[in-house]
């Protein structure tokens, strides 16, 4: 169990030991579309391969993006319970000091002060203490008066705490279906490749090296990368160098290293090791950060693919991108017009 699903953990519990614990929305778990027909041939076959791997992908920024959410809202269910902890000390005190007022008070007698100057023996004495009677009267009154906004306080936010963790419940739930998508996903086309044989899987291999390295000349056909003569930045070399030295370790989906990584685990680390955090997905990388002209582009920059912005590369130079591609490989250098390019962004803009 990782260190913040403990920190989770113990801040649920102690949230629910102070407020009504919240039931989490319902999410139904998706189920594999249906898909009626086996592929028959080969060119079939990559093409089912690549739409599996690619909703596992998406599915992958899912669950991603539902684990950042949960982790923001434990940590804000964490400080949420410290401050009614507090809050509920703060309120015994003033209650402790109010029913001490009340018991001073009614041991005076309750008289006012025209009836104790009259009885009394000494006038001077009385009218001293009757300013201190006004004192200690305005110093309940105040009293009073936190007494009723920190119970206000406590209830705003013991709500607060509950709707956070009706939001955690949430996004655990969310995390828990992108979670389930993308094991159905992986597991189908592993078991469609499992039903392959090595020469086949050597052609599909081949017809994927074909197909991208036809993309890549058409993308370089354009003229597109004699416009292209940016140098990187300081922080930019660093995050080349952080994710250059990351070839050859293995995708993983949900992953950030420092063993293993998908995608934006990979460019998110990376742009970190250079000391500039940016969003943990894809997505979020398309719409956080600053948008660049391919022609502008430089090395340490991220190109985004795919119409839905599921998958992301570094920028290294030289018409090339480093990517950790999908389960089943590694982390690799590719060329950057192999896949469809959505756009490119800059993270130290």
């Amino acid at each position: 169990m990782t260190g913040h699903r403990c920190r989770t953990t113990a801040a649920v519990a102690l949230v629910c030991a102070i407020t009504v614990t919240a039931q989490g929305a319902a999410f139904a778990v998706p189920t594999p579309e249906p898909r009626p027909d086996r592929p028959t041939s080969l060119g079939e076959v990559r093409k089912e391969l690549d739409r599996l791997y690619h909703d596992a992908e998406v599915a992958t920024d899912a669950y991603n993006t539902a684990e950042e959410k949960a982790e923001e809202q434990s940590n804000r269910v964490t400080a949420l319970a410290e401050d009614v902890a507090k809050g509920e000390k703060r309120l015994e005190e003033l209650k402790s000091r109010a029913g001490a007022a009340a018991r001073a008070q009614y041991r005076s007698g309750g008289l006012p002060p025209e009836a104790h100057l009259f009885l009394s023996d000494d006038p001077q004495q009385v009218l001293n203490d009757v300013s201190l009677a006004r004192q200690v009267q305005q110093g309940t009154m105040a009293l009073l008066v936190a007494l009723t906004t920190t119970q206000k306080d406590l209830r705003e936010k013991a709500r607060d705490a509950s709707d956070q963790l009706r939001k955690l419940e949430a996004s655990r739930t969310a995390q828990a279906n992108a979670q389930t998508k993308i094991e159905e996903r992986i597991s189908a086309a592993e078991k469609l490749e499992s039903r392959l044989k090595k020469q086949e899987l050597e052609r599909i291999l081949a017809m994927e090296r074909q197909t991208g390295a036809e993309a890549q000349s058409t993308w370089l056909s354009s003229g597109i990368i004699k416009d292209i003569k940016g140098e990187a930045s300081a922080q930019g070399e660093k995050a080349i160098a952080y994710a250059s030295l990351q070839i050859g370790k293995p995708y993983e989906w949900g992953a950030e290293g420092p063993n293993s990584f998908d995608c934006s685990g990979l460019t998110s680390e990376a742009w970190a090791a250079a000391k500039r955090p940016i969003p943990r997905t894809s997505q979020e990388q398309w719409r956080q950060l600053a948008r660049i002209d391919i022609k502008d582009m430089r090395p340490g920059d991220l190109i985004i693919y795919h119409r839905d912005a599921s998958h992301v590369g570094m920028y290294i130079g030289d018409g090339s991108i480093v990517h950790a591609p999908r389960p089943g490989r590694n982390v690799t250098v590719a060329d950057a017009g192999s896949m469809q390019i959505l756009g490119v962004v800059r993270p130290d803009k």
